[in-house]
Order: C-alpha cells, then structure tokens, then sequence
C-alpha cells in the first residue's frame, strides 16, 4: 500500500537533533487522490521520540516483512529515511528502513518542474508555501504547536 509520508525534525542531524512529527497518509492507489485524513503523529502529545516512533510502528506497516505492505511516497525520501532509521535503532526498535522497501521520491520531479535547477526545488517553492519548515523548530522550541500543525497541512 502508498503511503505519502514526512517528518518534521528540530535540525538536521539525527544525532543531535530529533523527530517531532511523523505525518502519513494513505491516497487513492490510482490517482494518488487523499481518501482519509492526515494522520500527524506528534512528539509533545505522545511524550517523547521514542513513544512517538513507537506509535508509527505500531499503525503502519513498516516493519513488514513483505515489502509492498509499506511503499514511502515522498519529497527527498533519504531525509526522511535517516532519522527514523538513525531513531529506531537508538532506541532499540524494529528498525525503520525506508530506502530498503519500494518507495518514490518525488524530488527528482520538483527538481525537473524547476528547469532542472537544485536551488529553488524545495517542496515550499514548488508548493508556493509563504515560507519553508526552517521555522518549525523555533516553532516547537517556543512551545508554539499550534504553528505545526497548520504548515504540515
């Protein structure tokens, strides 16, 4: 099954940084058109990172062994390979390969529907959002979630 899939973390190194989000959803398998609501797992609701990748685990299929069960649809799917996978064995998890599973990255595609250029394709450009996710963790550091949400959508 697809899954259109996407974190939003506090920095970029998974090390230092962590997730505060997981958001998902799973599209009209033809059309790619949302049959369901967002599901946007959050950090600060759940308690900490390790409750919150838990709960990932537990809803979808990620962790099964056949691998059309969980097929990642997203924009620079390594982004969003890393801190999970980085995540889940930190913690002791079943590990979150996203890579290793089929997947479609869709950043390939903004970066064609921007002449071929690399600067400028971020999914906000190519989206027409008023700003990127920079903002998200000073967002989430100033306890400001009502922010989140909004943008993730």
């Amino acid at each position: 099954m697809n899954y259109y899939l996407d974190i939003e973390t506090t920095g970029f190194d998974p090390k230092n940084d962590k997730i505060i989000t997981i958001q998902y959803e799973t599209p009209e398998r033809n059309t790619f058109k949302q049959t369901g609501k967002l599901v946007i797992l959050k950090e600060w609701e759940l308690g900490d990172e390790k409750a919150l990748l838990e709960k990932f685990i537990q809803n979808v299929p990620i962790t099964s062994s056949y691998p059309f069960d969980f097929v990642s649809v997203g924009y620079n799917l390594p982004f969003e390979h890393t801190f999970p996978n980085a995540k889940s064995k930190h913690y002791n998890l079943a590990v979150i390969d996203i890579l290793f599973r089929p997947h479609i990255d869709l950043h390939p595609v903004g970066i064609l529907i921007n002449n071929g250029e690399f600067k400028g394709s971020g999914l906000d450009k190519i989206t027409n959002k008023s700003h990127s996710g920079a903002v998200i963790p000073d967002w989430y550091n100033n306890k400001e979630y009502s922010k989140i949400e909004p943008y993730i959508q």
